[in-house]
């Protein structure tokens, strides 16, 4: 055999095994696409609504008030190999992010999926909250231990579950609150808390201790609520947090006469708070692929992705950046009368 001819037959059997390797050989990365988008006035593909409040008078509604999704290919189980990578890498729609910002490191795509699924089941009940309290319906608030820190000051005092009523006896009213009560205090603080554990109330006594610059106790907290009628969500298995702005806008054209969306198609997201914050969410350049496809002309984002909506923007779509529910409700009432609105 000719010198030539084991050249490029080595070269050949390189390219092959190459090849293989790429094809074969995962990448610890994933894909982010376009998911699907939901009307939070309309029905799911069962024909049951989204959204059905019980107890209390709604109105009509019309249009449309699209939450959006992202859909991921990769994570734990369901590895991509170099070639997706690159092709979605090419893609103005997709994005290709390090596995790890999805998937922390040890767990698993169905403790990911867990996650997810108790968000969505928490931003149900703050959009309700935050949408309550725009419309001035009372309702009430207790703040709860959703974990205690090992090796902090609250381990082995406090425990999962714990409602705490109040703090040096002030009122806990929220999670807001009850952080500002405890790092009104300096740290090495000695708090008296009111707590509730199982029907049972207790006087505790936590110490803080600085992290970071600020007191602390060492606990992490959720806020539950008590409302006087029920709002039901019908979503499927869509996860995360990313809804409760629009879930938010839902509940209040459904509570209150007229139409928020003057008929027409708006879409939108971002996390809410119980106080009708609107916070940041990630994929926003996949949600606004996804709106625009399905039909929507304008879209709501929080103020805090601006930076991530610039030159991403679908033709078509008009991005209008808001901060606070009642600011989306103002610019919605804006666009229906012609008036200009704050946008990305």
């Amino acid at each position: 055999m000719s010198r030539r001819s084991l050249t490029l037959i080595i070269a050949f059997v390189a390219t092959v095994a190459a090849l293989a390797v790429a094809v074969l050989v995962p990448v610890p990365y994933v894909i982010l696409g376009p998911g699907p988008t939901l009307n939070t006035l309309g029905k799911d593909a069962s024909g049951k609504p989204l959204l059905t409040v019980s107890g209390h008078r709604t109105y009509p509604t019309t249009g449309h008030l699209n939450m959006v999704t992202v859909s991921y290919m990769g994570g734990p189980g369901m590895n991509i190999n170099i070639f997706q990578a690159l092709q979605s890498w090419l893609s103005s729609d997709e994005a290709v992010v390090p596995e790890s910002e999805l998937f922390p490191p040890g767990q698993s795509a169905k403790e990911t999926q867990q996650q997810d699924t108790a968000q969505m089941t928490g931003s149900q009940q703050t959009a309700q909250a935050a949408a309550f309290s725009t419309l001035h319906i009372p309702f009430t608030t207790h703040v709860a231990i959703a974990a205690v820190l090992p090796h902090t000051p609250a381990a082995g005092t406090l425990k999962t579950g714990d409602q705490v009523l109040s703090v040096d006896g002030a009122e806990v009213t929220g999670q807001t609150q009850m952080t500002h009560l405890i790092t009104s205090h300096p740290a090495g603080s000695a708090l008296k808390l009111s707590v509730r554990r199982k029907d049972k109330t207790m006087p505790l006594t936590v110490t803080t201790k600085k992290v970071d610059g600020r007191a602390v106790m060492g606990v992490e907290v959720t806020e539950q609520f008590k409302f006087p009628f029920d709002v039901r969500f019908t979503v499927g298995d869509i996860g995360g947090p990313s809804a409760g702005m629009m879930f938010a806008l839902g509940i209040i054209d459904k509570l209150t006469p007229g139409s928020l969306t003057d008929g027409k198609f708006i879409a939108g997201t971002g996390e809410i708070t119980s106080s009708g914050q609107v916070q940041p969410i990630g994929g926003i350049q996949q949600k606004m692929a996804g709106a625009r496809s399905a039909g929507a002309r304008v879209f709501l984002a929080p103020a805090g992705n601006c930076r991530d909506v610039r030159g991403a923007i679908p033709a078509g779509l008009k991005v209008v950046k808001v901060a606070t529910l009642s600011q989306a409700m103002s610019d919605l009432q804006a666009l229906q009368k012609g008036h200009a609105v704050p946008s990305c």
